[in-house]
């Protein structure tokens, strides 16, 4: 149950969430992580805190940390000293990665950078998480998610509608996916190291991250000069790809994209066959141009009995496509998250194993199972230590 990554030695770098993340879904995935912090620790222990979380034991000091650095080993170097920037160098000698989301200035200052590494390691993949890109202008300027990926790349203003202020972000959203992307990276520059025997700098941004979550809008404006517009959905041009409230006051989410092919079935949900020849609603084109009116007759139509209701109604309609709109609670309710396995239950040696949310791969061949929770700021520093003197930090 070691995972397709057993064997594989990374060495982390990473502050808050982008860079962590990586290492977590490394480690995950059978990788011997070891991150190294600073004397103060990662500032993302220090989540629960800000989000008032009391800390009852460990685990509820920091659960987003948790998430992030479960089945690690932790170390701490102060790398502003020369024994601290040494024993880095070290543990890089004998390395497969390096990952780090620490700006590259800053890296060059401590003798980190991708040429002075590799220089040492010409086997390392060297992965780097960056706010707006490695070049450029804005290359060393500073960035959270919420600004690079959220703000910046523009998904805060197509999630506004129109008049309105934008959304708030949800805690780590770019970050995360920002650590997928580069966690796949590290895997192909792995395969590519296989290959060419030789290491690389592989690196992606939250800017770049942000901008390809809505590449469906970008390139839709590269390539034809036209915005695809902000719905609101009241006047949706498609009412069969809306959302609609249930009696009980349940929100879900119809998703018939395909009009040919969806709106007899939800016609036949909703008892209106005679809507399949109404001139108003017949076609696309039609439904689209009689918007309003519909959503409303529609509205009035699903007010009419609870989502559990509508859900047994939907369920002998095979061309209804739908969803409901989970809260957090319903998420952690719902058979087929787990059934699909949305939790993993990682050891733990005070509480048994603790549940949290599994990383979203599954390796059919190579299984992997987490080790063990987040460890404890410094845990191994002297195991780790112990393993550079005696020589036993060797690469793959």
């Amino acid at each position: 149950m070691a995972g397709p990554l057993e064997g594989i030695k990374v060495v982390e770098l990473g502050v808050w969430v982008a860079g962590p993340a990586a290492g977590g879904i490394l480690a995950d995935w059978g990788a011997d992580v070891v991150k190294i912090e600073p004397p103060a620790g990662d500032p993302a222990r220090t989540f629960g805190r800000m989000l008032g979380i009391a800390p009852q034991d460990r685990h509820h000091v920091s659960p987003p940390f948790q998430m992030d650095n479960r089945g690690k080993r932790s170390v701490v170097l102060d790398l502003a000293t020369e024994d601290g920037r040494a024993h880095a160098r070290a543990l890089l000698d004998g390395a497969d990665v390096f990952l780090t989301n620490i700006r590259t200035g800053a890296l060059r200052r401590i003798g980190l950078d991708f040429e002075a590494v590799a220089a040492a390691n010409p086997r390392l993949i060297y992965g780097l998480i960056t706010g707006y890109g490695a070049e450029g202008p804005d290359a060393d300027r500073p960035a959270y998610d919420v600004a690079a990926f959220w703000a910046r790349a523009g998904l805060a203003h197509l999630l506004t509608r129109p008049g309105e202020v934008p959304p708030f972000q949800r805690g780590g959203m770019g970050d995360h996916m920002a650590g997928m992307t580069l966690a796949g990276a590290i895997c192909a520059a792995l395969v590519a190291r296989g290959r060419t025997g030789t290491g690389q700098l592989v690196s992606t941004s939250l800017y770049r991250q942000g901008a390809y979550t809505i590449s469906f809008d970008l390139n839709t404006f590269l390539i034809t000069g036209h915005a695809i517009a902000i719905g609101q959905r009241e006047t949706m041009g498609n009412p069969c790809m809306n959302n609609y409230t249930a009696a009980d006051g349940r929100r879900f989410w119809l998703v018939g994209l395909q009009g040919d092919r969806h709106w007899p079935a939800l016609c036949a949900a909703v008892q209106r066959p005679d809507w399949l020849t109404d001139e108003r609603y017949a076609y696309a084109r039609d439904r689209a141009a009689h918007a309003a009116e519909l959503i409303a007759e529609l509205d009035g139509i699903f007010a009419g009995r609870t989502l559990d209701e509508w859900a047994e109604v939907f369920s002998a309609q095979p061309d209804l496509f739908w969803s409901p709109i989970n809260s957090i609670e319903d998420v952690l309710g719902d058979e087929q998250f787990h059934a699909a396995g949305g939790i993993v239950y990682v050891p733990d040696d005070d509480a048994g194993a603790v549940p949290m949310v599994a990383t979203p791969a599954d390796f059919h061949g190579t299984p992997a199972e987490v080790r063990c929770s987040a460890p404890e700021l410094g845990q191994h520093t002297e195991e780790i230590l112990a393993e550079l003197a005696q020589g036993t930090n060797r690469s793959t």
